[in-house]
């Protein structure tokens, strides 16, 4: 499995939302384990199967990504785009994006009042493995102009702001 979460990041969010594995401890699998082996103890599955719905999975991901530089530019054109970072308070407070906001109780609520969304979102993270999970979320949701970005406000400070601080994660 390590090496199928290495070549598709979003395997493990692939498995959960169709066949209910790895999202808890009782159906959790171990990095050194084959995906036959995770295959063969969740009902037998069709491992060609399971890899085509990762693969899917990863396809689809790439397409909610955008890009630190496309960002910026639709932000330039853009002005109802909002921007929701799903980092823990103390990094936000720390470096954030001008006009983001941090991901919170009424702000949940807010984005989730509607049912769907009119205003293009865009999920920000610390380096872009986080906000997949939650922009996912917000789709399952029911929203449906969400976007992630790519590396996260890492990137953002490396592309577009490279006087923004940079931290890294212990």
């Amino acid at each position: 499995m390590r090496e199928v979460l290495e070549v598709f990041p979003g395997a493990q969010r692939a498995l959960f939302r169709r066949y209910h594995i790895g999202g808890c401890s009782s159906c959790g699998f171990q990095p050194d384990e084959t995906l036959a082996q995770v295959c063969a103890r969740n009902g037998n599955l069709d491992v060609a199967e399971v890899l085509a719905h990762i693969q899917s999975s990863h396809e689809q991901d790439a397409k909610i990504l955008i890009s630190p530089k496309e960002l910026a530019g639709r932000l330039q054109q853009d002005k109802s785009l909002k921007l929701v970072d799903v980092r823990s308070r103390e990094e936000f407070e720390a470096v954030h994006i001008e006009g983001s906001v941090l991901l919170s109780q009424p702000v949940m609520q807010e984005l989730m009042a509607s049912g769907s969304n009119t205003n293009p979102i865009v999920v920000i993270d610390h380096a872009g493995k986080n906000g997949l999970d939650a922009a996912a979320y917000f789709m399952g949701h029911g929203l449906q102009h969400v976007r992630c970005l790519t590396g996260g406000i890492d990137a953002w400070a490396q592309e577009v702001d490279p006087k923004m601080r940079r931290y890294k994660l212990g």
